[in-house]
């Protein structure tokens, strides 16, 4: 059972007193994904470039309507490995318009597609995704000093997403606003934005201290 009162910090309890993110309270699902992925640095590049997508069809719908519909995402787009979403076809695309598990958006659909094609050359640029992606991360001095609700509310971007934002245009990427990178930059723990007071904080910012992220290792190229 929830705590229904206000919850003017941004946290709320349940039974167990556990203090979490406000935005998390709806289900034990959405709470699962907030105190085990959301904000915990990955270097994996699969799911980075889930989440990079995932992102994309987010844009006017709630993260917990993705979320929910995450493993039928998995099912039609070969589990988000980007060689193989890279050679889908015009047949690929007619399916997935079909598939009701998933968001039927023909853009972000294409959009996905062609996402694809354009992380595999920046895995020949940078030797992953991750390491484009991570050298993006804020300097952590230019974060706040305290993340609290009132912080967040004027955070829907940062410098470093309206960048990363840029150069990804700039390389033929789409459905990757300054504000869709931001939520990457959250979710995949480039920055750590549970609030003060939050269980998973802590635990998050353990996990970055010990996180290696990746490096800039083009691929050698033949001669």
């Amino acid at each position: 059972m929830l705590d229904d009162t206000p919850a003017p910090t941004g946290l709320f309890t349940d039974d167990s007193q556990v203090s979490r993110c406000v935005w998390c309270r709806a289900t034990p699902h959405y709470q699962n994904y907030h105190d085990t992925e959301w904000g915990f640095p990955v270097a994996d590049e699969r799911r980075l470039f889930e989440k990079i997508c995932l992102e994309g069809f987010q844009a006017g719908l709630s993260w917990l309507t993705i979320l929910n519909k995450r493993e039928a995402f998995r099912q039609g787009f070969a589990n988000f490995e980007m060689d193989q979403v890279a050679a889908f076809g015009e047949a690929d695309v007619k399916r997935l318009v079909l598939d009701a598990g998933i968001v039927r958006h023909r853009g972000k659909i294409a959009s996905t597609i062609n996402n694809a094609q354009r992380a595999i050359v920046l895995r020949q640029e940078f030797g992953s995704l991750g390491a484009y992606l991570w050298g993006f991360e804020p300097a952590p001095e230019s974060r706040p000093g305290q993340i609290t609700r009132q912080t967040l509310s004027g955070m829907t971007t940062s410098p470093e997403s309206i960048a990363l934002s840029k150069d990804l245009r700039k390389r033929g990427w789409s459905f990757v606003g300054p504000t869709t990178m931001y939520a990457l930059m959250q979710a995949m723990g480039l920055v750590n934005d549970h609030l003060e007071g939050c269980s998973a904080r802590e635990r998050a910012l353990e996990a970055r201290r010990s996180f290696q992220s990746p490096k800039h290792t083009p691929k050698s190229r033949p001669v």
